[in-house]
């Protein structure tokens, strides 16, 4: 710990991390402070961020308990599945055994969508015109932390950009009626008021099929489908340092 002496108005520098301390005011024994601080530096009491990591603790402890229980349940039912075979019982013992590597599979699916959840909600526009494929991956994303809105083809999408906030990233099909993938693609770049805009192919074909550009001219990566949906929900996050 470093202790300082300093009088009222005088103030100590961390140049590394721009932080500026002030004694702005010394009365008996309450001394304030003010703290000049980036935004990127959170400045806290110590007592909130004790009652903070208090409420954290609490839920790390309540869902690690959980996942625990979970696992020592598929785990006893791998153990039944062996009694049972050697019983003779190969029926139940299929059935529990099922049941067990469902259950494992789901608890690998769980830890894995925990991992690439974003630190924050990533706004994402998704271009299909095919509507089961554009409804099953919204609700994938919405269940990982995405705020999604739709659009049937690139005029949708185009319409929707002009009359809203921009999103974070735009996931667009290649092959749509009335406006295709490569054709959106142009008219977004062309655009200055969309600088920056990131763009993710999500397609049935490849992109020597298409004639996009890849990088800021064209598309930022492109996802040949099938796609893994917490596959693409990671490179999200990592393509928006959100991860």
């Amino acid at each position: 710990m470093l202790v300082l002496s300093r009088r009222p108005k005088e103030k100590v520098v961390f140049p590394t991390l721009g932080v500026t301390v002030e004694v702005c005011s010394v009365k008996g024994n309450v001394v304030r402070v003010g703290i000049e601080a980036p935004p990127s530096v959170p400045v806290l009491r110590k007592e909130l961020t004790e009652q903070s990591n208090k409420i954290a603790t609490a839920e790390h402890k309540s869902e690690r308990h959980r996942l625990r229980n979970r696992l020592h349940t598929a785990t006893l039912a791998v153990h039944l599945a062996q009694k049972q075979l050697k019983a003779g019982l190969d029926e139940e013992a299929d059935e529990t055994l099922t049941e067990a590597m469902r259950e494992f599979s789901a608890l690998d699916h769980e830890l894995a969508a925990a991992k690439s959840k974003p630190s924050r909600e990533i706004r994402a526009l998704l271009v299909e015109d095919n509507t089961n494929e554009s409804a099953l991956l919204a609700e994938f994303l919405r269940l990982h932390g995405v705020k999604v809105e739709t659009a049937c083809d690139g005029q949708d999408a185009l319409d929707y950009l002009q009359s809203h906030d921009r999103p974070d990233v735009i996931l667009l099909d290649m092959r749509m009626p009335r406006c295709d993938g490569p054709t959106t693609v142009a008219a977004i770049r062309r655009n200055i008021a969309y600088d920056g805009l990131k763009v993710f192919a999500v397609s049935g074909a490849d992109p020597h099929e298409c004639n996009v550009d890849s990088g800021s001219r064209g598309v930022d990566r492109w996802f040949t489908k099938p796609v893994n949906p917490a596959k693409l929900v990671q490179e999200m996050s990592l393509t928006l340092g959100l991860n």
